[in-house]
């Protein structure tokens, strides 16, 4: 049996611990109980893959690439619209990057995943918020030791122009950077494995949008490989108006994604009964 592991994003910058850009509700015990389950494990994990949210601090999803009428940056978790770009509400501080600015928008409202929401610096390439969460960092360095094999990382979001939330395919792939495109390396990797567990952060966006790329590409077949670990994975908290309202309702999406994903064949589990 070849069986991998995949680990969506399990970075500093995710955890819900001090100095975290962009905490996750659940996800350094999300962490710990999978760095358990790598110990427990190991010696029948194949492969591990892990992927590397990886941003530079001007990004089109974060505050330093945006300004309004008054040169001021949008605060975190914005949502700006392809209207609002148009009317000037929110452009782009590089003027000559509007019209790309407001077609990307575009792009994405016509694909109907995600608006452009603009979130924390994260993920800063060579910075701590980049690194692996410390439970499972010590984890996968005991089993690449053990195993004489070391980790496949796959790094996305490094095109300041697109989002990458999926490690397969950039929310827009850009037609002349072949890292926004589909990782075709990575997915057949994906098919030469007989059993996949799924975990990292955050179920409500990057596991989400990686494992549906995976399911809508890596043909029918495969699908019935993947077990979704539930409980090494949580959902980004709802987005809420000053009144209280639900403006985006993040844990519904993730309850969502898991549902959908079980009826498209995949397995559902937990990191104490993965291979026990």
């Amino acid at each position: 049996m070849k069986v991998h592991l995949l680990v969506i994003d399990p970075q500093n910058d995710f955890m819900d611990q001090p100095k975290a850009a962009l905490p996750v509700a659940g996800a350094m015990e999300d962490m710990k109980r999978l760095a358990t389950m790598v110990d427990r494990v190991g010696a029948k994990l194949q492969k591990i893959h892990v992927t590397l949210d990886s941003h530079h601090l001007v990004d089109i999803a974060h505050p330093a690439f945006w300004r309004d009428n008054s040169g001021v940056s949008p605060n975190p978790l914005t949502i700006i619209s392809s209207d609002a770009i148009k009317d000037g509400t929110w452009v782009p501080r590089r003027p000559e990057l509007r019209n790309y600015a407001t077609g990307y928008a575009e792009d994405l409202e016509r694909a109907g995943k995600y608006q452009l929401m603009v979130w924390p610096p994260h993920c800063l390439i060579g910075s701590w918020g980049h690194n692996i969460q410390s439970d499972l960092s010590a984890a996968l360095d005991r089993w690449s030791d053990a195993r004489v094999r070391n980790v496949d990382f796959v790094t996305k979001g490094t095109n300041v122009l697109t989002e990458h939330y999926g490690a397969l395919l950039a929310e827009v792939p850009i037609q002349n950077d072949p890292s926004t495109q589909l990782n075709g390396r990575f997915l057949q990797m994906l098919q030469e494995a007989d059993v996949i567990a799924v975990a990292g952060e955050a179920s409500s966006h990057c596991v989400k949008a990686t494992v549906e790329q995976v399911a809508d590409n890596i043909g029918e077949e495969h699908i019935k490989k993947f077990r979704l670990l539930r409980d090494a994975m949580s959902p980004v908290s709802a987005v809420t108006a000053p009144d209280g309202s639900v403006i985006v309702d993040f844990p519904a999406i993730a309850n969502q994604f898991l549902k959908d994903m079980a009826s498209r064949g995949m397995k559902l589990s937990n990191t104490v009964d993965f291979l026990a």
